[in-house]
């Protein structure tokens, strides 16, 4: 009789944990479809096209990760945990997945303080962390980098954070600096006014700080000559090579020499 009883416990406690199994696996199932829907019109909704694209990517981000929180307590109460119990068993564990997820919860601060600082935005070229490329994505608790030869490097926002952070977009113009090198034979005004000639002539050049040109340097085998030029950020690199292009064609112009190393051997005949 006694197992008779048992046997119909087990029955009863089989099918109610089975409804509410099957219960739960479709609130997941349909759960995470409405969160991804949730994704997509986030990311796709033209009220958060007015927000800043760094600020608007850590929005999603933060959301979609919400409602996953949100998901899984709705589960647990489906399964008939209760929520003031489940409450209490994260809290109890709260030092243990502090600790655990130190290096995430860093990088989740580090995502705040990115945010908050703006050191960079999305779109501008930055070096830190011993990496440099173009801010593509700043998420909850990463940043998403594009290198000059399409490479994607991930990096933790904590460890941004904790770095120096060079901004070569921050400003409007940018300096470009050249050294160029002569011989010591060549006259020196001459050699300053053909420098300043190829710099001053570039069309992207700013007028407005005037290039800059002197002697720097008396170096071992040559004279070294430091210029610089102010122009657009986005025109640095064009008028960097345009510059030192133009400098070695104008110095075999008008016969300036540029010096190289060299090696003399003396042979001893015994």
């Amino acid at each position: 009789m006694n197992l008779e009883v048992l046997g119909n416990y087990l029955l009863e406690l089989t099918a109610s944990l089975g409804g509410k199994l099957i219960a739960a696996i479709v609130v997941l199932f349909v759960g995470v479809k409405i969160i991804k829907w949730c994704k997509k019109i986030l990311k796709e909704s033209s009220k958060l096209d007015k927000i800043e694209d760094s600020l608007r990517s850590f929005l999603v981000s933060f959301s979609t990760i919400a409602l996953y929180a949100v998901l899984i307590v709705t589960i647990a109460m489906i399964l008939g945990v209760p929520v003031t119990s489940f409450i209490t068993i994260l809290a109890s564990c709260g030092v243990a997945v502090g600790l655990a997820l130190q290096g995430a919860l860093s990088n989740f601060a580090g995502g705040i303080m990115i945010l908050l600082f703006k050191p960079f935005r999305v779109g501008d070229f930055i070096e830190a962390a011993g990496e440099c490329g173009t801010v593509s994505e700043v998420s909850v608790v990463y940043t998403v980098l594009l290198t000059p030869d399409n490479k994607r490097i991930t990096v933790p926002n904590g460890t941004l954070t904790n770095s120096v952070i060079k901004n070569y977009s921050a400003e409007n113009i940018r300096r470009v600096d050249f050294t160029f090198t002569a011989s010591y034979d060549n006259d020196v005004e001459k050699v300053k006014s053909v420098i300043a000639k190829v710099v001053s002539s570039h069309p992207l050049a700013l007028k407005d700080p005037a290039p800059f040109v002197r002697l720097s340097k008396h170096a071992d085998s040559a004279l070294e000559y430091t210029a610089r030029a102010w122009c657009k950020g986005a025109d640095y690199w064009t008028v960097n090579f345009d510059v030192i292009e133009g400098v070695k064609k104008a110095f075999d112009e008008n016969g300036i020499s540029i010096p190289y190393q060299q090696i003399d051997i003396h042979v001893n005949k015994d």
